[in-house]
């Protein structure tokens, strides 16, 4: 009879390594807007996956995308804005 043997020790032995560092933190602090932005064009594009847009639909996406480009435009001229707080 084989016994079934957990490896619960064997993967968290290694948690203090794998946990992130200070500066991969704050790249991902820095990165929050994007990730926003992208998160509430991906909402507004699931929206309409099934039916036609709307001219709201439409607007919300245009609107979205926006964002998106200048969150990007932001992050890369270094002029992001932190408003702290979850989405």
């Amino acid at each position: 009879m084989n016994h079934i043997v957990t490896v619960q020790d064997a993967v968290t032995a290694f948690a203090d390594f794998m946990e992130p560092t200070d500066a991969e933190l704050d790249a991902i602090e820095r990165e929050m807007p994007v990730i926003r932005a992208e998160m509430e064009l991906l909402d507004a594009q699931v929206v309409v996956i099934d039916r036609t847009p709307t001219e709201l639909d439409e607007r919300r996406i245009r609107r979205a995308r926006r964002r998106v480009l200048a969150a990007h435009r932001d992050q890369l001229n270094g002029t992001t804005v932190q408003t702290g707080g979850a989405a």
